[in-house]
C-alpha cells in the first residue's frame, strides 16, 4: 500500500507541474519534434545525459564507441550514468521531470515511457525518423538525419515495432539490446529417454506426464516469469488483455480463465512450478544434481549461463539444449519481446534533441556496436545484419553450444525466431496489469479451491481487474 501511495504521489506532481501546458493525460496532445530549418548545428558545443543500467563489462563497449562517435561529432560531449536497475532508471527520471532536470537520453521500458508521458517529456522520433536533412560529420562524410528505408527494414521487425505502442500511432522509442523467453532443456536426459522437445502446449502436457513417469519426484517444467506465461497465452490464442486506449484492462474473458485452469491442473499434477510458488529461479531445479529437479525450463534467452549446470571435474554434468518456447499454433509463433529501448527527452533547446537523437541512432543501427554489445551482454542485437557480420558470426555464433558458449547458442535461437516477437500495449498502469496477471496465476495454480475451481479463478479475474483500475485511479 506504500509503494502504492508514493507512486500515485509522484504522478501527481508529475501532472500539477506541466498543468500550464495541458491535461496530464492526454498523450495526444503530445506534439511532434520540430526541427530547427538550418538542421543540426555541428559547431555547437552540446553536452548529453544518458542514463542507463549498464555494467562494467557494458560500460566498456559503450564508451569505444563513443570514441568512435566523436569523431563523427566532436562537439557532442556523452556522459553516461549507471543508475541502479530499470526501476531505479524510471524513478529517478519521474521525480526528476517534476523540476525539468530529466536526461536527454535513458533506458526504457514501454510502460516507463507511458509515465513519463503524462508530463509530455519524451520526444516523439517520427519527424526525426523521416528527416532527409543532410548532416555533415568531421571526417567530411556526411549521413541523412533520419533514417533510410534501408535502415528501418534492417530492424527486427517485433522489436521496432514496440516504440509504436502508446496508443496515438506515434513512435516513441528505439529498440537498443532485447530478450525474450526460450525454453531450455536437458538434452543428455532427452536423449537418453529418446524425448523430443514439445513444440505446442499440447505436446508439453504430454511431455511432462512422460518425464514425470521416469523420474516420480521431479517437477518436469519450470516457468520463471507467471506474468510473461499469462500474457504470451493471451497473444498465442488471441484473446484480449490490455488496450493503450479505452477500456485498458480487457484479460477477464472465457479464453483466459480456461488456460489458467488448465494450467492450475498441471501445477496440481507436479507438472510444472513457476519462480515465485518455487521460491527461487527455476534455473535452479534445472542445475540441480539431486533432490527434486526439473528437466526443462523456461526463462529469459539472456539469463542462459544460468541455466547451465556448474561444472563437476572439469566437466558439465549434462548438455543444455534451446529452443522456442511451446506455442498454441506451432505455424504462428508468439514469443515475448524484452529487454531496454532508448526514448529521448524534451528540451528547450532543439538542437540537444538533434545531438541525442544523432548518437541514439548510431548505437541502434552501428552494425558492429550491436555486435560487441550483444556478445558482451547476451542479449540480442536488434538489426538483422548483425548476423551476417564476421566477427558476430565467426567469433559468437559459429561456436554455439550447450556449454561454454551458451549464450550464442541462445542468440542464435532468437535470431531465428524473429518473425515471432510480440509487445503489449503501453499505457499508465499496463505495469500495474503486468503485476496483476502474475499474480492471479499465482493463486490460482496453488490455492486451495474447494469443490469449486471454475469459481475461485472467477473470482481470482475480477479481483485483478478491479485492484488495476483502482491502481490506475
Amino acid at each position: 500500500m506504500k509503494k502504492v501511495l508514493v507512486s500515485f504521489l509522484l504522478i501527481l506532481a508529475v501532472c500539477l507541474n506541466i498543468v500550464v501546458l495541458a491535461s496530464c493525460g492526454n498523450k495526444n496532445l503530445i506534439a511532434d519534434f520540430e526541427i530547427p530549418e538550418g538542421g543540426f548545428d555541428t559547431e555547437k558545443e552540446i553536452t548529453i545525459k544518458f542514463y542507463h543500467t549498464m555494467g562494467a563489462n557494458l560500460r566498456e563497449v559503450l564508451e569505444r564507441y563513443i570514441v568512435e562517435f566523436n569523431k563523427l561529432y566532436p562537439n557532442i560531449k556523452i556522459e553516461h550514468q549507471q543508475v541502479g536497475s530499470y526501476d531505479d532508471v524510471r524513478d529517478q527520471i519521474k521525480t526528476e521531470i517534476t523540476v525539468g532536470n530529466q536526461p536527454h537520453i535513458a533506458y526504457c521500458y514501454p510502460d516507463h515511457v507511458a509515465l513519463y508521458n503524462l508530463a509530455k517529456a519524451v520526444v516523439s522520433l517520427d519527424s526525426l525518423i523521416a528527416s532527409d536533412i543532410t548532416v555533415n560529420r568531421a571526417d567530411g562524410s556526411s549521413e541523412v538525419l533520419g533514417l533510410t528505408s534501408e535502415q528501418v527494414s534492417d530492424f527486427i521487425k517485433g522489436y521496432y515495432e514496440e516504440g509504436k505502442q502508446f496508443g496515438d500511432g506515434k513512435m516513441y522509442t528505439l529498440p537498443l539490446s532485447k530478450s525474450t523467453e526460450v525454453l531450455y532443456y536437458n538434452k543428455t536426459f532427452f536423449d537418453k529417454h529418446n524425448l523430443t522437445p514439445p513444440k505446442t502446449w499440447e505436446e508439453m502436457e504430454k511431455l511432462c506426464e512422460e518425464i514425470k513417469k521416469i523420474d516420480p519426484n521431479c517437477i518436469p517444467l519450470g516457468y520463471d516469469s507467471e506474468s510473461n506465461w499469462f500474457i504470451t497465452m493471451c497473444e498465442q490464442y488471441g484473446s484480449d488483455y490490455t488496450s493503450a486506449t479505452g477500456d485498458h484492462f480487457l484479460f477477464d474473458n472465457d479464453t483466459n480463465r480456461k488456460f489458467v485452469e488448465e494450467f492450475r491442473d498441471w501445477y496440481q499434477k507436479g507438472y510444472v512450478t513457476t519462480q515465485e510458488l518455487s521460491g527461487a529461479y527455476t534455473s535452479e531445479l534445472f542445475k540441480a544434481q539431486d533432490g527434486i529437479k526439473s528437466y526443462m525450463s523456461i526463462g529469459s534467452s539472456a539469463g542462459a549461463t544460468h541455466q547451465r549446470p556448474d561444472k563437476v571435474n572439469e566437466a558439465y554434468p549434462f548438455e543444455v539444449a534451446i529452443t522456442t518456447i511451446p506455442q498454441v499454433n506451432a505455424d504462428k509463433p508468439k514469443v515475448i519481446s524484452q529487454g531496454p529501448s532508448i526514448c529521448i527527452f524534451n528540451k528547450t533547446d532543439a538542437q540537444e534533441v538533434l545531438a541525442s537523437w544523432l548518437f541514439v541512432k548510431y548505437l541502434t543501427t552501428t552494425v558492429e556496436f550491436q555486435a560487441e554489445f550483444s556478445m558482451a551482454s547476451g542479449y540480442v542485437p536488434v538489426l538483422k545484419s548483425v548476423g551476417e557480420n564476421e566477427i558476430y558470426k565467426t567469433e559468437f555464433l559459429d561456436k554455439a553450444d550447450g556449454g561454454d558458449f551458451i549464450s550464442a547458442l541462445s542468440a542464435k535461437i532468437c535470431l531465428e525466431q524473429q518473425e515471432a516477437y510480440y509487445t503489449s500495449p503501453a499505457f499508465n498502469g499496463s505495469s500495474t496489469a503486468r503485476d496483476q496477471v502474475g499474480l492471479l496465476m499465482q493463486k490460482c495454480l496453488s490455492a486451495d479451491a474447494g469443490s469449486d475451481v471454475k469459481k475461485m479463478i472467477k473470482k481470482a479475474f475480477e479481483d485483478a481487474v478491479a485492484e488495476c483500475k483502482y491502481q490506475a485511479g
